[in-house]
């Protein structure tokens, strides 16, 4: 299964990021499994892991913008407004956006475990949407980066260009983040004109780091 996205408008905020908030040029596999999880309304972020998606950009990498906004200390609530000077406790917070995203995501779902496979139900959501229950717009990145619409990839579409795996390539993104710690696991990408396995990307949550052992200090015997 290819699907066919593109949003106007996204940021992939970096993990690293602050006050100034970079943004990784393309999509990452751990943002596209939550958008698909969201297309077919699953909250479970656990439900699919095993699915294999691979990424590909439809003509030119997206454009970056830098633009200025107001931010305010988080400590200071709604209710404080008025209380003190807006200027006092706010500060400018530059933020990175990307315009005219078109990608493309494969999904295959043989090795999951799930009794209903993820492309089964993305199948189900395109075709028969009244079957689905799920809340919210459709985002790729921040919440707010709504996209135009989600449909069957076609050739004319135009060419497209994978996210291939490579230890040396110069993309670096995340294939899972864990909420809790927000820590994660990442792979490193090149842009490939052709599809080869290493365009998959396995969606796995980490194994948890095991505890050493602890080792039993033996008594010496008096002789």
């Amino acid at each position: 299964m290819q699907l066919y996205l593109e949003c106007p408008c996204t940021s992939f905020p970096r993990s690293f990021a602050r006050d100034f908030k970079e943004t990784y040029r393309y999509p990452p596999p751990s943002t596209v499994y939550g958008m698909l999880l969201s297309l077919v309304g699953e909250v479970n972020m656990m439900d699919h892991l095993g699915v294999k998606i691979a990424i590909g950009i439809i003509g030119e990498p997206p454009p970056i913008s830098r633009i200025v906004r107001k931010q305010r200390h988080h400590k200071f609530s709604i209710k404080n407004l008025g209380t003190y000077p807006s200027s006092q406790f706010s500060k400018p917070n530059h933020h990175e956006l990307l315009t005219d995203l078109r990608f493309v995501v494969q999904i295959d779902s043989s090795e999951e475990g799930a009794t209903v496979k993820l492309a089964d139900r993305i199948a189900i959501a395109l075709s028969t949407p009244e079957q689905i229950s799920r809340f919210g717009g459709l985002s790729i990145g921040e919440s707010w980066a709504m996209l135009n619409g989600v449909r069957t990839y076609r050739e004319d579409d135009g060419a497209v260009r994978w996210l291939t795996q490579d230890k040396r390539g110069l993309i670096g993104l995340p294939i899972w983040i864990d909420r809790t710690t927000t820590q994660g696991t990442f792979a490193r990408f090149t842009l490939a004109d052709v599809f080869t396995d290493d365009c998959w990307v396995s969606i796995k949550a980490p194994e948890p780091p095991q505890k050493p052992a602890k080792v039993k200090a033996s008594r010496k015997t008096k002789e």
